[in-house]
């Protein structure tokens, strides 16, 4: 009897020509393994950047601290003015100098904290360079452009009042507002930061003002130049208290990294008080200064909002309550001055 088996397989294993298990095998197409940790999802589509996302990335809320200082230096001129002299027009050139060059600031770390890969790691709002939604050297050519404003505003300025030398103060002013963030070896990754500002947004924005109105830096302008320039030392640590874990991880040293979380918290409520204990030298002469402590009910809440955030959304708001105590506090104090 016939018997009709399958062909005996080949001596490689595969089925004989002509059986049925031949045919599916060349049928099947032959499946590739894929292993899933090769795989690179698609990236994502970066948004471009609106005319929104431009007036953010000039971080609005951090202009106060270059309208305080040009407030009360303005109030402090009033002191020693003779009754009825007031150069607004220099006050608003001045005031142009100082929002401009804000402005340049926030555009230039930007530029600079974006191509350095810093802003990587970043918590709060995205930025322009860092996010991708601008091209870097079209967000540094802004920043060039408010740096010129402010030049061109200093010049005329400087034509108004004659004192040329201060050309040279407006020049130092624009390269170390750059290189706070900008050159091989920024100083603002070296926790040197609040020295910048305690200088140029605190002594030298207020006496300055208050030279090229009166010709001359009293002593009430001295000690309102301290008091803004630690108020704006707060604002850079609550800032920087909120990215302390980011920052470590990019090799940002700024003395928030420096001191340490529970550290900085408390220098940053140091930073922010120690202008109201300042404010008794003007309550004892001025009898309107003691106005200025009603911002207390701003400062207090910061402070305490500063002390126990967990979150980086708490210390946004520390943040824009310090802002808003640096205004407050010179339009009060600039007031009881003049007035």
């Amino acid at each position: 009897m016939r018997c009709r088996c399958s062909p005996p397989a080949s001596p490689t294993g595969e089925p004989p020509k002509g059986s049925l298990s031949r045919i599916l095998l060349v049928a099947t197409p032959k499946q590739q393994r894929i292993d899933p940790r090769r795989v690179v999802p698609p990236a994502a589509k970066v948004k471009k950047a609106t005319a929104r996302d431009w007036i953010g990335g000039a971080r609005l809320r951090t202009l106060p601290l270059s309208i305080a200082p040009v407030v009360v230096g303005s109030g402090a001129a009033h002191v020693g003015a003779t009754a009825g002299e007031w150069h607004w027009v220099r006050a608003l050139l001045a005031l142009a100098v100082a929002v401009c060059l804000q402005i340049g600031v926030n555009y230039a770390n930007d530029y600079s904290d974006g191509i350095r890969g810093t802003d990587r790691f970043r918590v709060g709002p995205p930025r322009l360079t860092g996010a991708g939604r601008a091209r870097p050297s079209t967000v540094l050519a802004v920043a060039v452009a408010f740096f010129g404003l402010a030049a061109i505003a200093g010049v005329l300025l400087v034509i108004a009042t004659q004192l040329w030398w201060l050309l040279a103060v407006g020049a130092a002013s624009i390269v170390a507002a750059y290189f706070y963030t900008g050159g091989k070896r920024p100083y603002g990754y070296a926790g040197l930061g609040e020295l910048f500002v305690f200088v140029f947004f605190g002594l030298v924005a207020t006496a300055g003002t208050t030279y090229t109105q009166l010709g001359t830096v009293n002593f009430e302008s001295w000690v309102a130049g301290v008091c803004m320039g630690l108020i704006a030392c707060a604002v850079l640590m609550a800032n920087n208290i909120r990215d302390i874990a980011q920052d470590a991880v990019a090799g940002k040293k700024t003395l928030a990294v420096r001191l340490g979380d529970r550290a900085a918290r408390i220098s940053y409520v140091v930073l922010l008080l120690l202008p109201f204990v300042l404010l008794a030298i003007f309550v004892y002469f001025y009898p309107n200064a003691y106005l200025t402590y009603f911002v207390l009910l701003i400062a207090l809440p910061a402070s305490l909002i500063t002390l126990t955030a967990k979150t980086p959304q708490e210390l946004i708001l520390a943040l824009q309550l310090t802002s808003a105590t640096a205004l407050a506090f010179a339009v009060l104090l600039g007031f009881a001055l003049a007035f």
